[in-house]
């Protein structure tokens, strides 16, 4: 099931995205590069994220993030024992209607190259912009038009 996240689903979403083993970063790496629980709590409440996760018999086992502000989709995990079960399709799809909901015509996200995720936003329209990620030297930017 998809619905939109919550404050309360904050420790569930920092469980998943410490677990994932492609694109993984401690809750310490995390925090250095400005990420943490109340920043992202801040963010939602303020309009600036969306957010959705998938659960399974209640347990949160991926989400998605989809920035109002550049149109990115900030952030997409999910749990490695549940890959593959159109979870992160579902999220990705959420994020993307709620960016056109938005006025946005276009989304973008950074991701590495040689990843199965890169394979995974190709397949669903994204093209590479031959721009690298901001936060990730080694990550690719690729765009979407909505």
């Amino acid at each position: 099931m998809i619905r939109e996240g919550r404050a309360s689903d904050m420790d569930a979403i920092f469980h998943v995205r410490t677990t994932v083993v492609e694109n993984h970063l401690s809750v310490e790496q995390l925090t250095a590069i400005g990420i943490t629980p109340e920043s992202i709590i801040a963010e939602m409440e303020a309009g600036d994220l969306g957010c959705w996760v998938a659960e399974d018999e209640g347990t949160v086992i991926a989400f998605a993030m989809a920035d109002r502000r550049d149109a990115s989709i900030f952030a997409l995990f999910v749990l490695p024992e549940h890959e593959g079960k159109g979870h992160g399709a579902a999220l990705l799809s959420a994020c993307e209607a709620w960016l056109k909901s938005q006025g946005h015509g276009q989304a973008t996200l950074g991701t590495g190259r040689d990843t199965k995720a890169h394979a995974f936003y190709l397949r669903r329209g994204y093209i590479p912009t031959g721009e690298i990620s901001g936060h990730f030297a080694e990550d690719d930017v690729l765009r979407k038009t909505l």
